[in-house]
């Protein structure tokens, strides 16, 4: 295996390519579970019916845990809508469609979304008072065993050269309610300072769905606060707007 061609960086992880072959490798502090948990999410989306690369091995480089996936020759999203301002919108709509076909797999050994936001809330520094709240709000969340992404945004959708779009990092997947999976990328686009990007794919999202925009807003607070556990002082006052909406 050779780690000499860079594909990506990104906070955790150096992505490479070998080949046919994508290697993440994951940073020191990374968890041993996480990395494993994040292949066996990957293999359960695409076991799912999702476009995602295939899982080929989990491995160490240099000390460093890697997960090993076939190579999507193409571009993302992100690149794509840098490179064709004037197709932003067509990419977007893609991008709709993906997220409703996610939203209607299942894959019922996944973690629930639920216990996810609850246990991330947990690691916040919110008085109990909106805690407590935050909470409640979990709760009252429509019973739903969809898949979810938690991380959807245009640099996680890559397509292929023959025009096949792939999903990838599927770290934060989760069996849950669709709604809270769009809410978390709307706000993706926001805090990417991509807030025209943001209210079309809000429009568009409720268009094709028949939802109402409201009613996906209405998860904005749970979803932001279950991002501040992890977040930079920057991102904190933005996130913290959200919460108190």
């Amino acid at each position: 295996m050779k780690l000499d061609r860079v594909i990506a960086v990104r906070n955790d992880k150096t992505v490479y390519r070998d080949g046919n072959e994508s290697i993440q490798v994951f940073n020191d502090n990374y968890l041993v579970s996480d990395v494993l948990n994040e292949a066996l999410n990957q293999s359960r989306a695409l076991e799912a019916g999702i476009n995602a690369p295939g899982v080929l091995g989990v491995t160490t480089f240099d000390g460093k845990w890697a997960i090993v996936s076939e190579y999507i020759k193409g571009k993302s999203l992100e690149q794509l809508m840098e490179e064709n301002p004037e197709k932003k919108n067509d990419y977007i709509e893609l991008m709709v469609g993906i997220q409703l076909d996610i939203g209607a797999k299942s894959s019922p050994k996944l973690r629930l979304l639920k216990h996810k936001m609850r246990d991330q809330i947990r690691l916040t520094e919110l008085d109990s008072v909106i805690r407590y709240d935050l909470h409640n709000r979990i709760n009252e969340m429509t019973k739903k065993s969809n898949l979810c992404h938690g991380d959807f945004c245009p640099s996680n959708v890559i397509v292929s050269e023959n025009g096949v779009p792939f999903v990838i990092d599927w770290a934060h997947a989760s069996l849950g309610n669709t709604l809270a999976d769009v809410a978390n990328t709307y706000l993706l686009f926001w805090m990417h300072g991509d807030i025209s990007g943001a209210k079309k794919y809000l429009e568009l999202y409720s268009e094709k769905s028949g939802i109402e925009k409201q009613q996906i807003l209405s998860y904005m607070p749970i979803v932001a606060a279950s991002r501040l556990a992890k977040c930079s002082e920057k991102e904190r006052e933005f996130l913290l707007s959200w919460v108190r909406n």
